[in-house]
């Protein structure tokens, strides 16, 4: 498909010297143009390379000789490509760069975007992905500059070639689809039947061999009409015998085998390399061929006129009537045939339809919970806040339990925010695995004691066995650990009130430079029925409307759990029955570390503060009051701004020890002011405050300049850790 459109653009290029040979040998034109028109004749037409590489040779040392520079830059290309058919990439290479070098870029031409396009495809080659694409923007940038819509649309196939190298397979099926529509153009068939093969391919790598099987044979379809993509044909055949395989239809399988099998033979009869650079010439091959097998049928053919003519001639009859009837057969059965296809390919329509407007749900599902969870989180902050600063205020006794109890309110209801806006970031593909140093036995400890005031609540006797051969310290994510333990343990101890909790780690394999890890956290609680133990990791599933209404709880912990595993490569298993207790299990491994954990300081020293000035820059009346009455109880002077442009100013005016940057402001919004701030100062810390959602992380916001990100509702401690600490720091 490629080298096709290569030669088409290639003769378009060359129309000003399509002359007679007969002009060209007697002076009537340039001698460069006659050895190119000759090279590109035995390329095209004899394939014999050999001679392709020499008359090239030749027309480069003559445009050299006449300082010819866009004949020679001409010459370069041609020499390329035939380089390219070679599969002789480095080759290839030289000579497009030096082909790109010859021509002139303030007056550019189709040639030169070849050329940029022959480099893309070279280094697609040699899997060096970036430099590939580097290329094809230039190529796809002078297509469009010239108006050549259709070589757009061929460099939008490799970028999606290329989406589909990277397993970014949405946006891969996407650009595919669209040069199948855009190219509505008969005479880029080869560009269609490609883009439906590559489809193919992106459906295979993800397991859905009935699609992969259905883009292969509209591929197969579209190459019959064009016989010269023997490459094509050969990687066509090859994946349907794969995908019926993979389908479990052998029989299918076998049949596209055969075919691959035997195309592959016809075309190795029909050309012979005694090495890379020399080739028999088909021409005089297929003479021989065919002399020999007319002897042999002359030979044999006289012996069965001699000994069977009588024999020959019943046997004709009855063959030309056998013929007949599979013919009218063979008709019959090509109508079924098409009709059945065509039912199929409509089903199969129906059915992409189907899938693309469930992924569209499932996508505004996620949208829709993103968005109400990032909403909710600003006047829980406000509810939190104010509760934290009246606590603060020595209420009287009457007081106390209603704030207490509002104090609980907004705690568990910010839980459940977390809990929703984290299923839909692991179900968004949004996550990173860390690999970080961190001490094992300190993070079990951590927990424990957060877990202590819940399990005196429960009155839980709680076992920890850690055994003496697991190492302490280790490379890995321990957030994501931390987070599977605290929902598992937090389950355990919720389900088992009276009860016991065991949580036990065990080193089941080790290298010299990892370990294997087995977790199991057991209770002897209420149980899980069998009947709910499938469903139980589902989101939103407790197993019952009773279990909810007596426990709790949002139902997402056990589905967190899942999916943070399956992005860990892991998976959790489930041993439970009804009134006996639940035993969960998961295998992790890790890389050791080397001791050298890194430790945040949350205590330094305060008696400093109140000489300290804080830039606040926040929208809403409400967390304004809170924030700078948060600050003003810790002796810190504050200054509050409501937007961007004003912040950016103030910034630029005064000096300020601390700026506070919400993310969401009106008009210019926290990154961008983070971003204008960063051009005249480098020093002054920034930290940003934002209710967080689906689409924003934190290394997304360090990168605009900001050095920390506090989220909200922000914890009061948390809050005053972060702050203090990087006030203590010199600037």
């Amino acid at each position: 498909m490629i080298k096709q459109f290569a030669i088409f653009l290639y003769l378009v290029s060359f129309a000003s010297y399509s002359q007679s040979i007969y002009k060209q040998v007697t002076g009537a034109t340039d001698s460069t143009d006659y050895y190119l028109e000759i090279g590109l004749f035995n390329k095209e037409d004899k394939q014999s390379y050999k001679k392709a590489v020499e008359f090239t040779e030749k027309a480069i040392d003559y445009a050299k000789s006449t300082n010819n520079t866009n004949k020679l830059a001409d010459s370069y290309l041609q020499l390329a490509n035939i380089y390219y058919d070679l599969e002789k990439n480095n080759l290839a290479v030289d000579y497009y760069i030096r082909a790109v070098n010859s021509y002139d870029k303030d007056n550019p031409k189709t040639n030169l975007a070849l050329s940029y396009y022959g480099l893309g495809k070279c280094y697609l080659k040699k899997d060096n992905i970036k430099v590939a694409e580097i290329y094809f923007e230039k190529a796809a940038a002078l297509y469009k500059l010239l108006n050549f819509h259709e070589a757009i649309e061929l460099i939008n196939l490799q970028k999606g070639i290329i989406k589909k190298e990277k397993k970014d397979y949405r946006n891969a099926t996407y650009i595919l689809l669209s040069v199948i529509k855009n190219l509505e153009d008969d005479s880029f068939l080869s560009t269609k039947s490609e883009a439906y093969f590559q489809l193919g391919e992106i459906e295979m790598a993800q397991e859905k061999y009935a699609l992969a099987i259905y883009y292969y044979e509209i591929a197969n379809t579209i190459n019959d009409t064009d016989s010269n993509n023997i490459e094509t044909t050969k990687k066509i055949l090859h994946q349907l015998s794969v995908g019926h395989e993979k389908n479990k239809d052998i029989i299918k399988s076998q049949y596209f085998l055969k075919k691959y099998v035997t195309f592959s033979d016809s075309i190795t009869s029909n050309f012979i390399r005694f090495d890379s650079e020399n080739m028999i010439d088909k021409v005089q091959f297929d003479q021989q061929l065919k002399t020999i097998e007319q002897l042999d049928k002359e030979k044999k053919s006289q012996q069965k006129t001699l000994r069977f003519s009588k024999l020959i001639s019943i046997l004709s009859i009855a063959l030309i009537s056998i013929l007949s009837l599979l013919s009218l057969s063979l008709y019959k059965n090509n109508k079924i045939r098409i009709s059945t296809n065509k039912l199929l390919k409509e089903k199969n329509k129906e059915l992409i339809a189907e899938k693309e407007r469930a992924e569209l749900a499932s996508k505004a599902r996620a949208d829709f919970l993103s968005t109400v969870s990032h909403e909710l989180r600003t006047p829980l902050n406000a509810i939190n806040g104010i509760t934290y600063l009246l606590l603060q205020e020595k209420p009287r006794a009457n007081q106390l339990n209603y704030l207490k109890s509002l104090e609980f309110s907004g705690n568990y209801l910010l839980h459940f925010i977390n809990d929703i806006l984290e299923i839909n970031r692991l179900e968004s593909d949004k996550v990173d695995v860390e690999t970080i140093d961190f001490d094992l036995k300190k993070l079990i400890d951590n927990i424990s004691i957060s877990f202590q005031e819940f399990i005196k609540e429960n009155n839980i006797h709680c076992h920890l066995n850690y055994e003496a051969a697991v190492p302490s310290n280790l490379r890995g994510d321990p957030t994501k650990l931390s987070q599977i333990l605290i929902n598992l343990l937090n389950n355990a101890i919720k389900f088992s009130k009276d009860g016991d909790v065991w949580l036990s780690i065990k080193n089941i394999a080790e290298t010299e430079n990892s370990v294997k890890l087995l977790f199991r956290v057991k209770d002897n609680g209420i149980g899980i029925p069998k009947d709910k133990q499938k469903e139980i990791f589902e989101s939103f599933s407790q197993g019952s409307v009773e279990v909810n209404r007596t426990y709790g709880g949002t139902g997402l912990g056990l589905s967190i759990v899942k999916k943070i595993l399956e992005i860990m490569g892991s998976t959790i298993h489930l041993q439970s029955e009804s009134g006996k207790g639940s035993t969960f299990t998961f295998e992790l491994e890790f890389e050791k570390g080397d001791g050298k954990e890194v430790i945040l300081d949350v205590s330094p020293a305060v008696k400093f503060l109140n000489e300290k000035r804080i830039l606040l820059v926040e929208d809403n009346k409400i967390n304004q009051m809170i924030t700078q009455k948060m600050l003003e109880k810790r002796g810190i002077s504050c200054v509050t701004i409501d937007n961007g442009e004003e912040a950016i100013v103030e910034a630029k005016m005064n000096q300020y020890d601390l700026i506070l940057m919400d993310v969401h402001l009106p008009g210019i919004n926290g990154t961008e002011a983070t971003t204008e701030i960063r051009k005249f100062d480098s020093k002054t810390p920034i930290i940003a405050l934002t209710a967080i959602s689906l689409n924003e992380n934190k290394e997304m916001l360090l990168s605009y300049g900001m050095n920390e990100v506090i989220t909200k509702p922000f914890e009061p401690e948390h809050f005053y850790a972060v702050v203090t600490n990087y006030l203590s720091k010199p600037n």
